[in-house]
C-alpha cells in the first residue's frame, strides 16, 4: 500500500513588487502555519519516509518547516523542478517514478493543479485546497507506478483554517 501526501505550499508574500513568482517568499501567517501544520499531522502518526518538493522558495520553505517536525534531513528532501508550473499528469508521472523504498511520501506544489490531482481521487469536488492544505491519498497499489484514481482515494484532507 503507497500513501502520497500534496501539500500546497502555506501563504506567501506579494510584498514585493516585480518579484520573480517563483523567488516569492512565505508571509507571516506561511510562517506560522507550516509548522503547525506539520505538528498537528504528526499528532495524528502521520509518518512521511519521503519529502519532495518544488523549489520555488514558498514550496521549499514550507518543505523544510515540515521535515524539521518530522525529524527528515534538510539534505534528504528531494528538490524536482518539474513540480513547479506542473500540470496533473506531470505530477502524476514524478508519483510514479517515486522510489519503491518509500510507501508514504508528502510532494510540496502548487495550485491549480494540487485541487486538479486531489478532484481526480475524490468521490466529492474540492473546491480548493489552500495554502498549507494537505490532502491524503491512500492506495492499494504495490508501486508507485501503479497508483491511479481505481486503486487509490482520498481518505484525509486537512486545511489550516479548519484544524488550527
Amino acid at each position: 500500500m503507497k500513501t502520497l501526501y500534496l501539500v500546497r505550499h502555506a501563504k506567501s508574500s506579494w510584498s514585493t513588487p516585480g518579484m520573480r513568482d517563483f523567488d516569492r517568499p512565505l508571509n507571516e501567517r506561511g510562517m506560522n502555519d507550516a509548522p503547525k501544520m506539520a505538528s498537528f499531522l504528526q499528532k495524528l502518526d502521520v509518518v512521511p519516509d519521503l519529502i519532495v518538493s518544488s523549489p520555488a522558495k514558498r514550496a521549499i520553505t514550507t518543505a523544510r518547516f515540515f521535515a524539521a517536525v518530522f525529524r527528515i534531513s534538510e539534505d534528504e528532501i528531494v528538490l524536482n523542478p518539474d513540480i513547479y508550473e506542473a500540470e496533473p499528469a506531470e505530477i502524476l508521472r514524478i508519483v510514479s517514478e517515486l522510489p519503491e523504498s518509500s510507501s508514504a511520501a508528502m510532494i510540496f506544489g502548487h495550485n491549480p493543479t494540487f485541487t486538479d490531482i486531489a478532484n481526480r481521487f475524490s468521490e466529492d469536488i474540492i473546491e480548493n485546497v489552500p495554502t498549507c492544505g494537505v490532502v491524503c491519498i491512500r492506495s492499494g497499489a504495490d508501486k508507485w507506478n501503479e497508483l491511479f484514481e481505481g486503486n487509490s482515494r482520498i481518505v484525509a484532507s486537512w486545511f489550516p483554517k479548519e484544524v488550527l
